[in-house]
């Protein structure tokens, strides 16, 4: 049976000289993170503002704030050999700020420093290329990282691609991605867990249905509570030779939940 692997990643606090707080992004990734386990997720790792220590399978506690040191060490040591397989997938949950500078893909950690984003924030090309080293056939990348005070705006991230990596983004650059108090989440993983959570015909049992969800579902929630301009679409990249299988599995129901499988 196909194993599932997750990071999941949420930082509220930021230093407020550098980007403003956010309200939600850490509830999103709670919710990530239980829909993962509620799917019984093989592991899932989970970084926040006072998220405790991650227990590793050898026993070895590591901190998990959300920091530059703690993320980059967490994904070079975690990742330096193979510890999934053909058929598994590996899932990788961002909310927080984002960027990009010299047209490269940024995300921000706890600490990081919009003067010094090459310095201080982690390249998401770096994030896949050590994803892809755990051996899973489906890497997949969630990013809501495009935000700021009552939005989440600034430079939208996950326009750069790799090949055998699905990365879907909360929005395409320069556009908003709105955090709703009567929600009290983001707009994106708000509908996200609403898609991965339908069952029967209507079910989004492929990346594609999912991404077809996610474009309808996320404006109409910007226009049901009024955030505009509008988060028009989410935004996902895909190599060429993605084209014809388009990670080319089925999200089905344990337990009551969804998880993937091939």
């Amino acid at each position: 049976m196909a194993k599932n692997w997750a990071i999941v990643v949420g930082i509220n606090q930021y230093n407020p000289n550098n980007f403003a707080p956010l309200k939600y992004a850490k509830r999103d990734a709670e919710r990530m993170r239980d829909f993962f386990r509620s799917a019984n997720f093989d592991e899932v790792c989970y970084f926040a503002d006072d998220s405790p220590n991650h227990v590793l399978p050898n026993g070895t506690q590591i901190p998990t704030q959300p920091n530059y040191d703690n993320l980059i060490s967490f994904l070079h040591d975690r990742f330096e050999k193979p510890f999934l397989s053909a058929g598994d997938n590996c899932w990788f949950f961002f909310a927080g700020h984002g960027g990009r500078y010299l047209d490269r893909d940024y995300l921000m950690p706890a600490g990081a420093n919009p003067r010094e984003i090459d310095r201080t924030g982690i390249q998401v090309s770096y994030v896949r290329d050590r994803l892809c080293r755990c051996g899973a056939d489906n890497v997949i990348l969630i990013l809501d990282a495009c935000r700021n005070e009552g939005s989440r705006d600034g430079q939208g991230v996950g326009n750069e691609h790799q090949q055998g990596v699905i990365t879907i983004s909360a929005c395409s650059p320069t556009q908003k991605s709105w955090e709703i108090d009567e929600l009290g989440q983001g707009a994106f993983t708000y509908a996200l867990l609403e898609a991965l959570q339908i069952s029967g015909e209507r079910n989004c049992a492929t990346v594609e249905r999912l991404d077809q969800y996610l474009r309808f579902r996320v404006p109409e929630l910007c226009r049901q509570y009024r955030k505009f301009p509008e988060q028009k679409s989410p935004h996902q990249r895909r190599s060429c030779h993605e084209v014809s299988l388009y990670f080319a599995a089925a999200i089905c129901n344990v337990d009551g939940c969804c998880c993937v499988e091939k």
